[in-house]
């Protein structure tokens, strides 16, 4: 068997939501019938052999070939498989997702993430603004999973976060971890101005010292012990963080204007 494979076929001016190309949705189907699949762009109804080129018949493995920015919720409340995508993706890749993978080898677009409660979700690329952050209206974001970032993230990673852990490998925004309630986020790089700003509890790793606003109070250099089992359980992942052994940080807590028991940690 080889994988259902979607090669994009068209240059679409309006975004297109791909919800439904998911194996839990294909797996039963033949050829036929996911061509005779509706898609929605803006105002107008698709069929999925006028968006795509169709082969392969391994519906618990997808490739997106061709792919572009234009298309939306790719992995959509997937529940098993795996997702795997060469170029940009669009907007809310993974949203709601529950379990499997999902592999990018592009840059992603806003709110990627979002809703994630298991599974794994790869992008060798940049993302977007709100990586697992909550959706306007939503008061949780990402729940669990992990989200590895091979590149850079825009402003607001894991704002409303309630568990899961993000790897970013680049920099990352303004508002990083914002209101975060709980969860890890790490990133290598640098990150901008207002990182932990209202959050609740949680963990930010750090290599790089941030600008800090005035509610999040410096506790000093430590060496924390259970930083080693985190870092053993990285191994193997395949991400920059897997190389982290140090048991040395400077610790900053806080936001203290919002309960104050999350932390960050920059790592010595």
């Amino acid at each position: 068997m080889s994988a259902l494979t979607f090669t994009l076929k068209i240059e679409s001016r309006q975004r297109i939501d791909c919800s439904p190309l998911t194996p839990d949705n294909l797996v039963e189907k033949s050829i036929a019938d996911i061509a005779a699949l509706t898609l929605y762009s803006g105002n107008q109804k698709l069929r999925v052999d006028a968006v795509f080129t169709i082969s392969g018949d391994d519906a618990s493995n997808i490739v997106i070939n061709n792919s572009s920015a234009k298309l939306d919720y790719i992995g959509r409340d997937l529940k098993t498989g795996r997702i795997t995508v060469h170029g940009d993706a669009g907007s809310y890749l993974g949203f709601s997702m529950r379990k499997g993978n999902i592999v990018v080898h592009g840059n992603v677009d806003a709110f990627a993430a979002s809703g994630l409660s298991s599974g794994l979700i790869h992008i060798h690329g940049n993302v977007g603004d709100f990586l697992g952050a909550a959706i306007p209206g939503d008061r949780k974001g990402m729940k669990g999973g992990m989200v590895i970032v091979t590149g850079n993230a825009g402003d607001r990673v894991g704002d409303q976060m309630r568990r899961g852990v993000i790897f970013i490998e680049g920099n990352a925004g303004s508002y990083c971890a914002s209101r975060m309630l709980a969860g890890t986020i790490g990133v290598l790089g640098s990150v901008a101005e207002y990182v932990g700003y209202g959050m609740r509890r949680g963990t930010i790793l750090l290599t790089k010292t941030p600008v800090l606003h005035s509610t999040l109070q410096d506790c000093g250099s430590h060496t924390l012990p259970f930083l080693s089992l985190m870092f053993k359980s990285f191994n193997g992942l395949p991400t920059q963080f897997a190389k982290l052994n140090t048991s040395r940080v400077q610790r900053y807590a806080g936001d203290i204007a919002n309960d104050g028991k999350g932390e960050i940690l920059v790592l010595k």
